[in-house]
């Protein structure tokens, strides 16, 4: 195969790639607590057509070797991990973490998964568990007589309107973080849950505020860090990308044409 035709369609298929990145950033542009992502490529292995050369004696100047690159690959797909913005619902249950740390809930399995989407709400059985219907860990009753439910930035949970409590209030028990030596190494695995993995580390369990977690936010939801404006120039960028690299596969295929032609 002509050397530019691969080198070429390596091009291409680097920005689509891109481009279904960037799509699945878009389309969660509303998903809580999401993280954006970006592709990473590198440039593959040069072929040398002539060595390293010396001018006349050692002493004299050297020419560096001649090398052609053969296109580029994907690397990795990094997610960015800032700090998304906090939307205000008023809703009791919709905690947002400002700063380090992630939710730590239960899955069917038994395994720890773990989300930065804070939209608790209280199971049958008066468990604090998310959308998904996963109970946060460690478990949080929560009970029936309650008419309110107060959580502090520390993750002190408190409810209100017991009539079997001195004052009418009790301490249910405290909401824990989970922070990582490389948030960016968790595996994901949809439903805005997380999986630790030996690139990410083990996990290091704290109370909100404290040992370098965030705080939490009662009433508050972390909205994705998506930026639509970033995302639009950047698939922009890569459609003109796809183009180019297109154009010179086809200027490849007339030069080839144009050779074949001479040749009879």
């Amino acid at each position: 195969m002509d050397p530019a035709l691969h080198t070429a369609a390596t091009g291409m298929q680097a920005q689509q790639t891109r481009t279904d990145v960037i799509a699945n950033n878009l389309a969660n542009v509303n998903t809580t607590g999401f993280k954006r992502s970006r592709a990473h490529f590198e440039d593959l292995l040069y072929q040398t057509l002539q060595g390293p050369a010396t001018l006349g004696s050692r002493d004299t100047e050297q020419l560096p070797a001649i090398q052609v690159g053969l296109g580029t690959r994907l690397t990795a797909v990094q997610r960015i991990d800032s700090q998304g913005s906090l939307e205000q619902t008023s809703r009791p249950l919709d905690l947002a973490i400002q700063g380090e740390g992630y939710f730590e809930v239960q899955m069917p399995n038994g395994n720890t998964a773990y989300t930065r989407d804070g939209s608790l709400q209280v199971s049958d059985q008066g468990v604090l568990v998310t959308g998904q219907g996963y109970a946060i860990q460690p478990p949080i009753r929560v009970p029936k007589e309650a008419t309110s439910i107060t959580i502090s930035e520390t993750g002190v949970v408190t409810a209100n309107g017991l009539t079997t409590a001195a004052g009418g209030t009790q301490e249910l028990g405290r909401i824990e973080l989970a922070r990582f030596p490389n948030s960016s190494g968790l595996e994901s695995m949809g439903q805005n849950l997380f999986s630790e993995t030996t690139s990410s580390g083990e996990p290091i369990r704290g109370m909100p505020t404290e040992n370098g977690n965030g705080s939490i936010a009662q009433g508050y939801l972390e909205s994705s860090n998506v930026e639509i404006v970033t995302e639009m120039v950047d698939m922009i960028t890569a459609q003109r990308a796809y183009e180019i690299n297109s154009k010179a596969i086809k200027n490849s295929e007339d030069m080839a044409q144009t050779a074949n032609s001479l040749m009879r």
